[in-house]
C-alpha cells in the first residue's frame, strides 16, 4: 500500500479502517502507536464497534473496498492482494477518472503520532543476549541493529537508520523494520521483516549481506530451494540450532529452515493455512508465528494470531503440538492449567532448562509456562499498560514483543515504551536499561 500511495500521490486516497479482533486493539491509544510503528501516514478510523465492518458487509481481515470519486463502491477484495494486480487496477481507475475530470486535489489528514521517544530507541521489536555479555537490539523503528554492552553503552550500530534494502558496510547498509536475531559462527543473523529477507552481519567487519530472500513477498511453497532465490514473507523471528536457522515466517503461517552449509531454505512446519491445528510437521496449521525458542530438543513457537504456544520437534519427524491456546478467536488473560489458560497475541518467547517465558504482548505481561506441570503463571506486569520499574507485581509494560535469557536475567524489548527492560529473576525486580552513547557514534 505504501508503494501505491507513493506512486499515485493525491490521485489515490487511502483510509484505513481498523476493526479490532483483540480487546487491546480497541483502544485508540494503542491503534495510534501501531500506525506510527508501521509508518502509516494515511488516516485510520478505529471501528471499535464494527459499525463500518457491518455497513460494508466485510467478512475477513484484510478486506479492500474500492470507492470511486462519486462515493460509489465499485469493488471488493478479500485477503492479501499482489502489488502488480492492485497497481494495474488502480492505474486504470485513476486514468479513467482523470480523463473525466473527477479527481479532487490535496492530501487527506495524516495519523497524529503519539509522543516521541526519549530513550534513543524506537519500537524495539526483538533482542538477543549473548553469553559474553553483549546485547543485540533490533531498534526496529529506526531500522537498525545495536550492539550494547551490559551497562547500556552502545558499542556499534548496524544500519543507516533509514528504511531501505542495501548490503554493505555497517554504516551504509539499510534494513526495513528488522525483528528477530540469532548468533551462529561469529555472525549475527537478522530477520529483515519488511524487506522479506534474512540478512547476515559479520561481527568482525560489520559488513551486512543478504543470505535469503529476493525482497519480493512470497507465498507458501513446498520443497527446498536456493536461499538467494527464495521469496519470503515477513520473517519475524530466528532461532539457531547448529548449522540450521529456524525462521518464524509470520506472513506464510509457517516455520522455515535455512541450512547454512549449503544455503538452501524451505518450509519446516506448517501447511501455510492459518489456524490452530496439530499434526505432522507438513500438515499442522499455524497462525502468524512471531517468536521462537529452543529447549530440550524442541522448538517453541509463540503463535500470535491464535494466542497460542506451540511445540515442534527438532529432528524433522513427529508432530506439532499445542501447549496453550484453543482457536483463532480464543484469547484472554487467564492463568492456571494450560488447557484453560489464555493469552492475548503473544509475540516473544524465551526458554531454558529452568522454564519458558512468554511476552504476552496485548496483555502487557510477562508470563511463565511450566511444561512439566502444565501451568501458566503471570510473572510481571499488568493489563493496564505503563512504564514502571520495581517489584514484579508493580512493574508495568506496554506491548512487550521480544525476550532473551542470560545469566538469570530476562531481557525484554518493551516495544511501545521504546525501552529495554531487565527482569532480575533471582530478586524478582524489573529495571529499565539506560541505553546511551548513540550520540558519540
Amino acid at each position: 500500500m505504501r508503494k501505491l500511495e507513493q506512486k499515485y500521490g493525491n490521485d489515490l486516497a487511502v483510509v484505513g479502517v481498523h476493526t479490532p479482533k483483540f480487546p487491546a486493539e480497541r483502544e485508540t491509544f494503542n491503534v495510534r502507536y501501531a500506525a506510527h510503528r508501521h509508518r502509516i501516514e494515511h488516516p485510520v478510523v478505529n471501528d471499535r464497534d464494527f459499525r463500518i465492518w457491518h455497513t460494508y458487509g466485510v467478512r475477513a481481515w484484510p478486506t479492500l473496498v474500492f470507492v470511486d470519486p462519486a462515493g460509489q463502491v465499485i469493488g471488493y477484495h478479500e485477503g492479501e492482494a499482489s502489488l502488480d494486480a492492485l497497481d494495474a487496477f488502480i492505474g486504470d481507475l485513476v486514468a479513467t477518472h482523470r480523463r473525466a475530470g473527477a479527481l479532487g486535489a490535496g492530501p487527506l489528514d495524516a495519523v497524529e503520532p503519539p509522543a516521541g521517544s526519549t530513550t534513543g530507541l524506537a519500537f524495539p521489536g526483538k533482542l538477543l543476549a549473548a553469553d559474553d555479555g553483549r546485547l543485540f537490539v533490533a531498534d526496529s523503528g529506526h531500522h537498525r541493529i545495536l550492539e550494547v554492552q551490559a551497562d547500556g553503552l552502545v558499542r556499534r550500530v548496524f544500519g543507516s537508520g533509514e528504511p531501505g534494502d542495501h548490503d554493505g558496510p555497517a554504516e551504509d547498509a539499510a534494513f526495513a523494520y528488522p525483528q528477530g536475531l540469532a548468533l551462529a559462527d561469529g555472525s549475527l543473523y537478522v530477520a529483515d521483516t519488511e524487506n522479506h529477507k534474512v540478512r547476515r552481519i559479520d561481527l568482525e567487519s560489520g559488513a551486512v549481506t543478504t543470505v535469503a530472500g529476493t525482497g519480493v513477498r512470497g507465498y507458501p511453497q513446498p520443497g527446498a530451494q536456493p536461499a538467494a532465490l527464495a521469496e519470503l514473507a515477513s520473517p519475524w523471528d530466528l532461532a539457531a540450532d547448529g548449522r540450521r536457522l529456524f525462521i518464524a515466517m509470520a506472513g506464510m503461517h509457517q516455520i522455515w529452515v535455512l541450512h547454512l552449509d549449503d544455503e538452501t531454505i524451505g518450509p519446516y512446519a506448517g501447511s501455510g493455512a492459518e489456524d490452530i491445528q496439530d499434526g505432522d510437521l507438513d500438515r499442522a496449521r499455524l497462525a502468524q508465528p512471531s517468536g521462537l525458542a529452543l529447549a530440550n530438543g524442541r522448538l517453541l513457537i509463540a503463535d500470535s494470531e491464535t494466542s497460542a504456544i506451540r511445540v515442534a520437534p527438532l529432528d524433522g519427524r513427529g508432530r506439532v503440538a499445542t501447549v496453550v491456546g484453543a482457536g483463532l478467536f480464543e484469547f484472554g488473560d487467564i492463568d492456571g492449567d494450560v488447557h484453560t489458560a489464555r493469552l492475548q497475541h503473544p509475540l516473544g518467547i524465551a526458554a531454558s532448562a529452568a522454564g519458558v517465558y512468554v511476552a504476552d504482548t496485548f496483555n502487557n505481561k510477562i508470563k511463565t509456562v511450566d511444561l512439566d506441570r502444565g501451568v501458566v503463571t503471570s510473572l510481571a506486569g499488568a493489563v493496564e499498560h505503563g512504564h514502571h520499574d520495581g517489584a514484579f507485581d508493580a512493574a508495568r509494560f506496554h506491548e512487550p514483543g521480544g525476550l532473551s535469557l542470560a545469566d538469570r536475567r530476562l531481557y525484554v524489548a518493551d516495544t511501545n515504551n521504546h525501552a529495554i527492560r531487565v527482569l532480575d529473576l533471582a530478586h524478582e525486580t524489573v529495571q529499565t536499561l539506560h541505553v546511551h552513547g548513540l550520540d558519540a557514534l
